[in-house]
């Protein structure tokens, strides 16, 4: 099976992911925010998507930067 093209990161809420993507971007990484897909659940609305060779570092600039997040998930 071949990794997914893209992951999504879920947060609790949609302040976190407004922070996270501003982190992102400062950073460099083409990340964008979008509505959570359907088989996915979460507390919010929105999640941000990125490339699935970028996970570590945006799970890294997250934890750094206090950002909480329920997960990372390849879609």
């Amino acid at each position: 099976m071949a990794e997914p093209a893209y992951c999504v990161v879920l947060f609790p809420s949609t302040s976190g992911a407004i922070r996270a993507e501003k982190l992102t971007k400062e950073a460099g990484l083409r990340v964008k925010l979008i509505p959570v897909p359907r088989h996915l659940s979460s507390d919010c609305g929105v999640c941000l998507r990125c490339e699935s060779t970028d996970v570590q570092a945006v799970r890294s600039l997250l934890e750094r930067g206090k950002v909480e997040f329920e997960d990372i998930v390849g879609v």
